[in-house]
């Protein structure tokens, strides 16, 4: 027996009276080219065209949206839907609803959530900016891709479909324009099937600018997939600082070094330890962010390996690891003061002394930062244990 289940083709509109109307006629074209039962739905987000009437008048099903935003639209229409399936796109007459056979074929073979790809099936002239087409999607899809391991070229198409019910489970958040990503992000963190189809993009239809705002939304975008990876926001940054800092540092400290005519003496141990403290504190954000991501429910719970590591960090090792690193700082500040007691407290050689007291204040800032680190992420822990 072939597939049946009920489609919703979802839009989002907002004073969209100069495309509505042809988006809708498209949309019911296409549902009953594919023979299931259907319904198209607008998500309206307070439109003052009329954009209300004409939907009504398409036949199409109105939804109300009082809070302002793309993915307060999308989120309240995913949520209205009675389709088993969702395909979303954009009200302004630049997607081809004649594709969706194309996704419905691939969520009736087992994926989850289906994204277009308008660089595979094609972008006409003047459909996007230049600055879109080759910088600003490129480099989020990258970023998308390389963040969370999403086989999805085009991360940010308009039109995609989806499994109705696993998308209500993912409690999607995001109010703006970065709820595209947030779709994405959290079916890839969530682990379902994702699948991608060719779909074209034409100029829409529109005479206003679009609603979206470039370099606004593009950061909103960049700083969503930041912070959902706490692993390439916090981790790798603070690791990379930690050893390189820790490295340099012990290189630095006991002579001035030599590179070619460059003379790196304790101006550069300066910066090392302080590289050394960065690092440190930036993995610690990271595990805290870990924890408190998974203990919320928007990151996917912790794995045995991290919660090996968090074992590892218990308050007890902290304080013990804390405690060491405050005697070995106290222990090198003691020598320094021996040193200067042996002259009399009279004047001492500055870069001499120097690789005793910074190393010493270095040692007794990361014992005083384990200590309270540990209880900080034991606090983090106290509900879950």
């Amino acid at each position: 027996m072939p597939p049946t289940g009920s489609v919703t083709i979802l839009m989002p509109c907002l004073n969209e009276a100069e495309t509505l109307a042809v988006c809708c006629r498209k949309a019911r074209a296409a549902i009953a080219a594919l023979g299931r039962p259907g319904e198209v739905l607008i998500a309206d987000n307070g439109s003052t065209d009329g954009s209300q009437a004409i939907a009504n008048e398409e036949g199409a099903r109105v939804l109300p949206v009082p809070v302002r935003g793309y993915g307060a639209a999308l989120n309240a229409g995913i949520e209205s839907a009675t389709g088993d399936y969702i395909l979303m796109a954009d009200a302004d007459d630049s997607y081809d609803f004649s594709h969706l056979p194309r996704f419905v074929e691939a969520l009736d073979a087992g994926d989850d959530l289906v994204m277009g790809n308008r660089f595979k099936g094609g972008i006409l002239d003047s459909a996007m900016p230049p600055l879109h087409r080759y910088l600003g999607n490129p480099v989020l899809s990258f970023i998308g891709r390389l963040f969370f391991k999403t086989p999805v070229g085009d991360f940010h198409c308009g039109i995609r479909a989806f499994r109705a019910d696993k998308m209500r489970a993912l409690n999607l958040r995001t109010t703006g324009m970065e709820f595209a990503s947030e779709m994405v992000v959290k079916a890839s963190l969530a682990g379902l099937k994702i699948g991608e189809v060719p779909t074209t993009l034409r100029k829409d239809g529109r005479s206003r600018p679009p609603h979206l705002r470039t370099w606004r939304d593009g950061w909103r975008h960049l700083q969503f997939l930041l912070m959902y990876s706490p692993r390439w926001l916090f981790l790798y940054p603070g690791l990379a600082l930690m050893v390189l800092g820790l490295l340099l540092s012990c290189w630095l400290v006991p002579a001035e070094r030599h590179l070619g005519h460059l003379n790196l003496d304790v101006d550069t141990l300066v910066y090392a330890l302080f590289m050394l403290l960065i690092g440190v504190q930036i993995t610690v954000f990271a595990i805290a962010a870990k924890i408190f991501g998974a203990r919320q429910g928007f990151l996917p719970p912790s794995s045995k390996r991290f919660e090996r590591v968090l074992e590892t960090l218990s308050v007890t090792n902290g304080l013990f690891f804390g405690v060491a690193l405050l005697l070995v700082g106290i222990g090198l500040g003691v020598y320094a003061v021996a040193q200067w007691h042996a002259v009399g407290f009279g004047a001492l050689t500055a870069t001499r002394m120097l690789r005793f007291t910074l190393p010493s204040a270095t040692a007794i800032m990361l014992g005083v930062e384990s200590i309270f680190a540990s209880f900080f992420l034991g606090l983090l822990q106290i509900h879950h244990r």
